[in-house]
């Protein structure tokens, strides 16, 4: 069965009203005064965590405005208590983590839905475990096609198997992210680093990350194309890839190229500069797990080569001078000089490149890329009468994403900022306690993806980090 999401790349319908847009709360389903935990059962959650339980109810203490505390509550174990099958696989941890309405799992979204519980992990066993799983699961990903974006639990086909690229009966989908390789580095490394078990680095592990950096050089296409290409045969221009399904012309310049975006959709220019910027920094973790963990001098300095590589390509080819904003960080390149100025809400974004380790805070580049990201210079940045904040072109105009405005209080150095962010997503839920894949700019009641554990784990990981940073800002009504 589709979920609304693939409803919605099939038909090609508009998210505006129809049967397959977003959904609409009915008028009288809500009270404002109603903070009854929307939490399943506990004998119905997929997995309980006593640290996780116990951070939830000391937070919780320390949110003054009951509907936000109301929110943490619901949103930050919904990846555990909804989304997550931890059994074991020839003896050792094995976790599958599905994104909530669609029932496969992506690598880019299991780490992302996991990694606000990794500081928590030393204080819980099971938890580590659990979190060991996810590791050994993308492991098993990656090992079995690199190029893939989301996988099935076991080989069972999927209604995307007839998709012009190389399918195998264990992909859910086969679209080519840069970020889908880099997302599984991040969570080995802090897990690595957060519990200092290296056991997940495995001999298994070792192949898959060389696979990591060999699939990063073959899509440099310094001799030709490679081996992946993808088309898909919709109504919808950014489900298929132009010319070939290799995507349009590009110079070899020493970027790599990234089919899809982290939205998944189609780049227009495929040099995707956050995900880019996101392979460096994943490059660097490989290097750093290969000569302290593992001492493997000679392809820690592989990949320290590669990174520099890269890096050097960014700063030549992806920083364009803005006639308002001055130096930025471009969204798309190709190396010929075009240019893409825009962001999209999911992540890997410009917007969240401190987030990610990518850039700092404080990088000037990064700055003005900010002022531009979120102004009406990017044409994906909405303002109504809800809320303001980036979308994308994946579920249409005026259509505002959680994640991005979550994103932006957790890379902002401003206390009026984040206090704007969190009275909006307090303003957006629509009465459901729950952050979703996008809301209508000038009404939250017209949204899509009820069930979205990515954007709900993420808000919990920016209440955690004020709870831990910047008390004062929870401490107060909204």
């Amino acid at each position: 069965m589709f979920s609304r999401r693939e409803m919605l790349r099939t038909t090609g319908l508009a998210v505006a009203g129809l049967a397959a847009g977003p959904h609409r709360l009915a008028a009288g389903n809500w009270s404002a005064q109603d903070y009854t935990s929307q939490r399943p059962p506990g004998d119905q959650r997929r997995f309980v965590s006593e640290a996780v339980e116990a951070a939830i109810d000391t937070v919780k203490r320390h949110i003054a405005d009951p509907e936000l505390a109301w929110l943490f509550e619901n949103c930050y174990p919904n990846t555990l208590d909804t989304t997550v099958r931890f059994t074991r696989h020839e003896g050792r941890p094995d976790t599958f983590v599905i994104t909530g309405d669609i029932p496969a799992m992506w690598l880019r979204d299991s780490t992302a839905q996991v990694w606000p519980y990794l500081p928590l992990a030393g204080s819980d066993a099971e938890l580590q475990a659990l979190l060991a799983g996810v590791v050994n699961r993308q492991t098993r990903c990656i090992r079995i096609d690199p190029y893939a974006n989301a996988f099935n639990d076991g080989p069972s086909g999927s209604h995307w198997e007839a998709d012009l690229t190389d399918m195998k009966p264990e992909l859910h989908e086969r679209k080519w992210e840069i970020d889908s390789l880099c997302y599984p580095v991040r969570l080995a490394h802090g897990y690595w680093k957060t519990t200092g078990d290296g056991s997940v680095l495995d001999d298994e592990w070792r192949e898959a990350a060389r696979l990591i950096v060999r699939t990063f050089r073959e899509q440099q296409r310094k001799e030709g194309p490679g081996p992946y290409k993808f088309q898909r045969v919709t109504a919808v221009a950014y489900d298929t890839v132009p010319l070939g399904g290799y995507g349009n012309p590009t110079r070899p310049v020493g970027l790599v190229h990234s089919i899809f975006r982290p939205s998944d959709d189609a780049c227009v220019y495929p040099f995707l500069i956050p995900s880019n910027l996101f392979a460096v920094t994943a490059l660097d973790h490989l290097k750093e797990i290969f000569s302290q963990e593992i001492g493997a001098v000679s392809f820690a300095a592989e990949c320290d080569e590669l990174a520099r590589e890269v890096e050097a390509a960014i700063r030549e080819h992806a920083i364009i001078r803005h006639s308002e904003h001055g130096e930025v960080y471009a969204y798309e390149v190709d190396g010929f000089g075009n240019a893409l100025l825009m962001d999209d809400a999911n992540v890997p974004s410009l917007l969240a490149l401190p987030y990610l380790g990518a850039v700092s805070v404080s990088d000037p580049v990064y700055s003005a890329t900010r002022r531009l990201v979120l102004s009406p210079d990017n044409p994906y940045f909405f303002r109504g009468t809800a809320a303001e904040g980036i979308g994308g072109p994946h579920v249409g105009l005026d259509m505002i994403w959680p994640l991005g405005i979550i994103v932006r209080a957790l890379t902002s150095q401003d206390r009026d900022e984040i206090l704007h962010c969190l009275r909006m997503l307090k303003a957006t839920h629509a009465g459901t306690g729950f952050m979703h894949e996008s809301f209508h700019k000038d009404d939250p009641a017209r949204y899509t993806r009820s069930w979205f554990a990515w954007a709900n784990t993420l808000f919990g990981e920016l209440i955690l980090s004020l709870h831990r940073e910047q008390p004062e800002l929870l401490s107060a009504p909204l």
